[in-house]
C-alpha cells in the first residue's frame, strides 16, 4: 500500500469537500427556491457528471486547462506553469466531478424545510441571508452532512477524471485509485488487495454514516 498516494487522496478529498461546501450551499439554495422557468437547465448541468463518462469529462477538462485555453493561459501567466498535471488541476476537476454529490443532497434538504418557518422569519423582518443561516441550514443538517460525506468519499475513489487531468505523477497526482491500477498492472495483487479493502471499508463506513444520519438513529 502506498501511504503517499493515500495521503494525497485524503488531502484532495478534504480540500474538495471544503470548497464544495462553500460553493454548493448557494447553488443548492438557488435550485431549491428559484422560480425561474428554465431552472431545469441549470439542474441538468449540475447533474451532468453523474451520467457523463469520466473519460469524456476528463478530456474536456484537460482541454479547458491546457495552455491554449483562456483558463490555461491565465494560470500560466500567474503561476508560471500549466494547470493540468498538477494538484490544483485535480482539485478543479474533482470540484466539477463531485458537484452533484454535494448540491443534490443540499437542495433536497432545503426543499424539505417547512416553508411556514421561512415565511415567519421573513414576516419578522429577518433578511434572507440570516434566515438561511439561522433557519434553513440548521434544519437541513442531515442533508448537508450527507452531501459532504458523499463528496469526500466520491473524490477519494476517483479514477478516470483524475487520471485524464493529472496523469500519474508520484507525490503530485498519483491518488490511491491510480495506485491500485498500477499495482494490478504490475501483477502485485497482494498490495492492490490491501488498498482496495481499505477503500471498501471507507465506502461502507460512508454509506453507514449517510443512512444513520438520514434515519436519525442517534436521536434520543
Amino acid at each position: 500500500m502506498s501511504w503517499q498516494a493515500l495521503a494525497l487522496s485524503i488531502k484532495l478529498a478534504a480540500v474538495v469537500s471544503a470548497v464544495l461546501c462553500v460553493i454548493g450551499l448557494p447553488i443548492a439554495y438557488w435550485i431549491a427556491y428559484s422560480r425561474w422557468r428554465w431552472k431545469f437547465l441549470v439542474e441538468a448541468v449540475v447533474a451532468l457528471p453523474l451520467v457523463l463518462p469520466p473519460t469524456v469529462l476528463g478530456f474536456y477538462l484537460l482541454v479547458a486547462m491546457g495552455p491554449r485555453s483562456p483558463l490555461g493561459r491565465l494560470w500560466l501567466r500567474g503561476f508560471g506553469h500549466t494547470l493540468s498535471f498538477t494538484f490544483e488541476g485535480l482539485v478543479v476537476a474533482s470540484l466539477i466531478y463531485s458537484l452533484p454529490f454535494t448540491v443534490q443532497p443540499f437542495a433536497a434538504a432545503f426543499r424539505s424545510v417547512d416553508q411556514q418557518l421561512v415565511l415567519a422569519s421573513a414576516t419578522l423582518g429577518v433578511s434572507r441571508l440570516r434566515t438561511f443561516a439561522r433557519v434553513i441550514v440548521p434544519l437541513s443538517y442531515a442533508g448537508i452532512i450527507t452531501g459532504l460525506v458523499l463528496s469526500f468519499a466520491h473524490t477519494l475513489g476517483e479514477f478516470g477524471v483524475v487520471l485524464m487531468v493529472g496523469g500519474n505523477i508520484p507525490g503530485v497526482t498519483r491518488t490511491v485509485s491510480i495506485d491500485i491500477y498500477d499495482q494490478v498492472q504490475s501483477l502485485n495483487y497482494a498490495s492492490a488487495n490491501q488498498t482496495a479493502l481499505l477503500l471498501l471499508a471507507v465506502s461502507f463506513l460512508t454509506l453507514s454514516v449517510v443512512y444513520s444520519v438520514n434515519r436519525k438513529v442517534w436521536a434520543l
